[in-house]
């Protein structure tokens, strides 16, 4: 059985695990309720999306309106500064287990310039983000996860970019041990449309209490930047990852 709980860090569902790849689904059918010509999202990488990708490839047939998906612009909320061909970068893991399978057009593909080094990359991706479609959202739906250190995109705890003085929408960043990353801001997440986070497992279950019970210090928990965007925001959690909510 679902629970929904409102909370300051949005709408938490919680769902048996075998809904939340509806649940996901049921979240990217819901752009047609956008009355616009194009509308971009933020895919997130991780075990979660990769479930979903193959969940999704495997339907047949397909459980929606896939004509509606050819006006989406596929991006990723965060990449590691490395070739599409990786096995680590999340763009390539979309095309490999989503884009490509569900036959998606590569004019419609809007990976991060992992070929410039990352801050041009960086700065690369706010222009074509301000010129493609000036006064949008940065996404109109954007996905996330949540790591054990509570950490979301590549906003890890005591990244310089929880400071309120960032001022771009993406950003490149070095994590100590990590290599670059190319992310979404905090300003770049309250300029989104909609946020989504998919947290499951047990092994996320302490992160949540933090995030919902413990202090509120976004440089020891990141995702606790998503405060006081709750009209934006839902969580997606599986009963192991709620049972300490």
């Amino acid at each position: 059985m679902s629970q929904i709980h409102q909370t300051p860090y949005g709408v938490v569902h919680v769902l048996p695990e075998e809904d939340i790849n509806l649940a996901i689904l049921a979240e990217i059918e819901g752009l047609s309720k956008l009355d616009v010509p194009t509308r971009r999202v933020g895919l997130t990488g991780g075990s979660t999306p990769k479930a979903f990708y193959k969940w999704l490839a495997d339907q047949h047939p397909f459980p929606g309106d896939i004509d509606l998906w050819d006006s989406f612009l596929w991006s990723c909320s965060d990449e590691r500064h490395v070739s599409l061909d990786d096995a680590e970068s999340n763009f390539g893991s979309a095309q490999l287990g989503l884009l490509d399978p569900m036959g998606f057009a590569e004019a419609n593909f809007r990976p991060w310039p992992v070929y410039c080094d990352p801050l041009d990359a960086a700065a690369r991706f706010n222009r074509l983000w301000e010129e493609e479609l000036p006064g949008r959202p940065v996404f109109d739906l954007c996905f996330l996860g949540m790591g054990a250190d509570c950490h979301t995109a590549s906003l890890f705890p005591g990244s310089p970019l929880l400071s309120d003085s960032v001022e771009e929408s993406f950003a490149a960043v070095e994590p100590s041990g990590k290599g670059w990353r190319l992310t979404i801001t905090p300003l770049g997440l309250r300029r989104c449309g909609r946020v989504v986070v998919t947290v499951t497992g047990e092994g996320k279950a302490a992160a949540v209490r933090e995030v919902f019970h413990g202090s509120e210090n976004t440089q020891v928990c990141p995702i606790q930047a998503l405060k006081d965007l709750p009209d934006k925001v839902i969580w997606l959690m599986d009963p192991s990852a709620a049972k300490l909510f």
